[in-house]
């Protein structure tokens, strides 16, 4: 079942007389459970599709399906009404509200979705406990290390339960352990159905994807399955 489907997406801006071809006619078919990664060198459009398959931003031309909808030309509510429902998000820098506990950051999205506060506590120490927080939901982002930041942001996310994750150089601010800690996390979640896009510069986080997308110049230069991923399965299923 395809959850994301673009055709022909553009995005161009306009600087004085100059004008930036960020993206140039990407067509990409993202099915429900697949975990991909885009990568591509600074300038080559990767967080530019990012943000339109985030709904943080709209396609100058082309088309954007998501889970059967076009948000292609969707008003700045509907969109934002969409990014609450449809998707989760994961940032490099966290993201958190450094006053609050890491109970009320991974609640947050469910008060702008309505439910009441015994509903919010629920979901949201459910979600923690699923990223392995649930002892520390009482304490605020600056009593807790930077790999346990993201997993709260992580458990932030899911706590929706979107569509798709979105996860935007999630290890960028990490240490090479706690990187990998953050991606273990990450494999466990797509292990449970969750559909997974991530934007990474960094080979050694891209292949823990199954699919990695190469952007260039605004174009996609290449998009193949993970061999070592694909290989490793098929080794487990012999």
């Amino acid at each position: 079942m395809k959850i994301i489907h673009t055709e022909k997406i553009s995005r161009i801006y306009k600087m004085g007389s100059e004008t930036i071809y960020a993206l140039r006619s990407i067509d990409i078919d993202i099915s429900k459970g697949e975990y991909v990664a885009f990568m591509g060198p600074s300038g080559s459009g990767k967080s530019t599709l990012m943000n339109i398959i985030g709904c943080l931003d709209t396609p100058s031309s082309g088309t954007y399906i998501l889970n059967d909808r076009d948000v292609s030309d969707m008003t700045e509510n509907e969109l934002a009404e969409i990014r609450n429902k449809e998707i989760g998000f994961v940032f490099q820098t966290f993201n958190l509200l450094p006053r609050a506990t890491a109970m009320d950051n991974v609640a947050l999205p469910l008060i702008y979705a309505g439910f009441g506060k015994s509903a919010r506590e629920e979901k949201a120490m459910a979600a923690l406990e699923s990223v392995g927080l649930g002892d520390r939901a009482s304490h605020k982002p600056s009593e807790l290390s930077g790999g346990q930041r993201q997993r709260v942001a992580i458990a932030r996310a899911l706590v929706n339960d979107p569509s798709i994750i979105l996860a935007d150089e999630p290890t960028g601010n990490l240490d090479s352990k706690t990187s990998y800690d953050i991606m273990d996390v990450f494999q466990q979640l797509h292990n449970l159905g969750n559909t997974i896009i991530m934007v990474t510069h960094e080979d050694v986080i891209a292949h823990y994807a199954h699919r990695i997308v190469r952007l260039m110049d605004g174009l996609v230069e290449s998009d193949q399955l993970n061999e070592h991923i694909t290989k490793s399965v098929a080794a487990a299923g012999s």
